[in-house]
This record gives C-alpha cells, sequence and structure tokens, in this order.
C-alpha cells in the first residue's frame, strides 16, 4: 500500500531523516507503522530539530516538498496565486499514485487537498479534522469550507472523517475519534494531590493571544491577591511572551509565576504529575492534549468551554469549565479550593476517564480504518 499524507504541518530534514511537530508525527507513526510505502506532501524547511519535534519512524518515505501559503494580507494572495497551481498538481500527482489518501485538516494544504480528493472518489480516504468541529463556532470561511465539503457526501466519498466529540449534525462518514498521548506501558499508580501547602498551577501551550496565557496568569494572580498559597508555571513560546514577561514584572509577580519556554515530553509529563490544576482557557481547541494529558496523570483540569472539552468534562464532573470572565472562574476555583474531597473526587473521575484513551487503543482503531 502507498499511504500519502497530504498536510499543512512544516517539517525538517536531518540526514535524510524527515521530522515535524512532535505530537503529529507521534500520531503519524502510528498510521504508517503497518504501511510498507509512505509520501508525504508538505512544506519543508532548513531548521534544525527542536525539543518539541519528532522523527518519522519508517524505513521508505518519498517525501515531495510544496509551498507554505496563507491570504492574510495582499501581498501573500498575490504569493498564492503563483504557487497554488503547483502545489495543487502535486497533489493532484500523488494521490493518483497514492492507494490510500490521508488528509490533515483545517489548513490550506487540506483546503486544497479536500477540494483534489473529489476525483478520486473511488479509493479508499481519511481525513483528521484536527480543529473545532463545532459547526456553529465561529471560524475563518477555509475552516467552514473543509467542513462542508467532508460532510458532504455526494463531494466527498469513500471517505471516513475523524473529528472530536460527538455531534447531533453529524453525517455517516464523520466519526467521532480522540487522541492518545500515553501508552498502556505508561500507566502508573496515581494519587490526587492534596491541597495543602503551596498550591501549583500549570499552563502548556503557545504563548499567543489562542491560547491565552495571560488569562492564566491572571487566575492565579487574583488568588494570590485573596490569600491562597499559590503558583504558576507556564510551559511553551510564542509572541506573547515578552508581554507576559513585562506584566509579571510590572504587578510583581516573579515570586508566583514561572516560564520555562519549550520543553521535552518527559519533562512535561513530570510536570503533570507534580502540579494540582492544569489550566487552559483557550479560544479555539480541536483535541486538548493538554487537558487530556493533565487528566492522566491526576492533574485538575480547568478549560475553556470550546470544542468537545464539555464532554472531555463531563460538563464539569471532572473539572471546572472556564467562563473567561474572571471573577466568576476564579469563585469557582475557590470552591473547590476550599473542599478538597470535592477535589480529589473530579481528580479520580478525571484519570478513569482519560485513561481509556491509550496509544494502544489508538493503534487498533487505526488498523481498522486502514483496512475497511
Amino acid at each position: 500500500m502507498k499511504f500519502a499524507i497530504i498536510t499543512h504541518v512544516i517539517h525538517g530534514n536531518e540526514l535524510g531523516n524527515y521530522f515535524g511537530y512532535e505530537p503529529y508525527v507521534r500520531e503519524m507513526n502510528l498510521w504508517i507503522k503497518n504501511v510498507p510505502e509512505v509520501i508525504i506532501v508538505a512544506p519543508i524547511d532548513s531548521t534544525k530539530k527542536s525539543s518539541i519535534q519528532e522523527f518519522y519512524q519508517h524505513e521508505k518515505i518519498t517525501f515531495i516538498s510544496i509551498s507554505n501559503f496563507d491570504i492574510s494580507s495582499f501581498k501573500n494572495t498575490l504569493h498564492s496565486l503563483i504557487v497554488v497551481p503547483r502545489i495543487v498538481w502535486k497533489i493532484y500527482q500523488t494521490m493518483k499514485n497514492a492507494d490510500h489518501i490521508h488528509l490533515r485538516c483545517p489548513g490550506n494544504i487540506g483546503l486544497l487537498g479536500c477540494l483534489v480528493q473529489m476525483l478520486f472518489p473511488s479509493k479508499p480516504k481519511t481525513a483528521k479534522y484536527a480543529g473545532n468541529w463545532d459547526l456553529t463556532a465561529k471560524q475563518p470561511l477555509s475552516y467552514r469550507l473543509q467542513k462542508w465539503i467532508l460532510r458532504n457526501a455526494f463531494l466527498t466519498k469513500n471517505m471516513q472523517v475523524l473529528v472530536y466529540g460527538e455531534w447531533e449534525t453529524s453525517t455517516k462518514n464523520i466519526k467521532p475519534f480522540f487522541t492518545a498521548s500515553y501508552f498502556e506501558k505508561d500507566k502508573i499508580d496515581v494519587k490526587p494531590r492534596k491541597l495543602e501547602g503551596k498550591i501549583s498551577f500549570l499552563f502548556v501551550g503557545t504563548l499567543s493571544n489562542g491560547k491565552q496565557p495571560l488569562y492564566a496568569i491572571q487566575l492565579v494572580e487574583n488568588l494570590y491577591k485573596k490569600g491562597y498559597n499559590v503558583q504558576l508555571t507556564l510551559y511553551g513560546e510564542g509572541i506573547e511572551r515578552g508581554m507576559l514577561e513585562k506584566y509579571i514584572l510590572e504587578n510583581k509577580l516573579e515570586n508566583i509565576i514561572f516560564l520555562k519556554g519549550n520543553q521535552n515530553q518527559e519533562t512535561i509529563k513530570k510536570a503533570y504529575v507534580e502540579n494540582h490544576f492544569v489550566v487552559l482557557p483557550s479560544l479555539s481547541e480541536g483535541w486538548p492534549k493538554v487537558v487530556a494529558e493533565g487528566m492522566f496523570w491526576g492533574c485538575f483540569p480547568l478549560a475553556s468551554k470550546v470544542s468537545c472539552v464539555p464532554n472531555m468534562l463531563e460538563n464539569g464532573k471532572r473539572g471546572i469549565l472556564l467562563d473567561l470572565k474572571l471573577n466568576q472562574d476564579v469563585q469557582n476555583i475557590e470552591s473547590i479550593l476550599k473542599n478538597n474531597n470535592l477535589y480529589q473526587d473530579k481528580v479520580n473521575k478525571a484519570v478513569q476517564w482519560s485513561r481509556q484513551f491509550t496509544m494502544d487503543v489508538f493503534e487498533e482503531e487505526i488498523k481498522l480504518l486502514l483496512k475497511s
């Protein structure tokens, strides 16, 4: 089988070995584990591998490089008009030669893949929509167009579309799915931390407006001002780091707020095990792996009501759903800080739920998809 991947993820090459964003590549390694030949159509650049990137594990990969593009400005739009025809041609040629087509959406390359796949109605296909599948969510036109094409049984044939969460408006080719981070062998007994001494909060993600790290800081800042012995550690990098550093200095929070930058998976795992709460006040998510991973290691989730988060937290039975209204959210967190039994009950439910979704289960599900 020639398994073709069409993706917007930017890749790198080190001595003939291709790498990309670690959670994505770790998942893709399960997809390609049992196929003899892989074709990847994706952008590539010359940057060196970082701690948050991982190598593909496969002996026969053909990499077809395409340009990255966007239409965020007039200049970029003109550039897109030049490069898109060549990208479409490469995608078409790849799909023509492939036995199975796999699209990664949403993204500009994913949109082109959605359009080109219509020319191959008889070929088996899968698509992973790694964004918010909520059809009522306010999203860019390209995202909404990808959703429309993928769920349209006339335009999209012989394809299973994997989405996060269960949605009442789904068509028959839409399959609720999940993403895993850990194997069965990784499981160790975890117990809810006691709410005593220093209460530690954790933020893991890009330091960008979409993830709202400042809101996470303000939550902990307000608890601190109310007399709680709290601290927050943030893992990740992004364009807002400078602004966050300035905020921390101006508000004299250096003793309770710590920026640790990008770290490898093992360091993050240790942080999940040691901290009391994981905070994700994000404005948009697909599968919020930070929440799932935190729950797996007994870290109480505080997450905004986006995408499948309400389902993951069972509408608050396995954590707290943030309203993104500072005073209200602080009060809701206080209600947990004052009730250790409630904290432990919710953590135990979170652990039990999240540990259903392991890489072992994920791999078996992928095998079924490739056989069907």
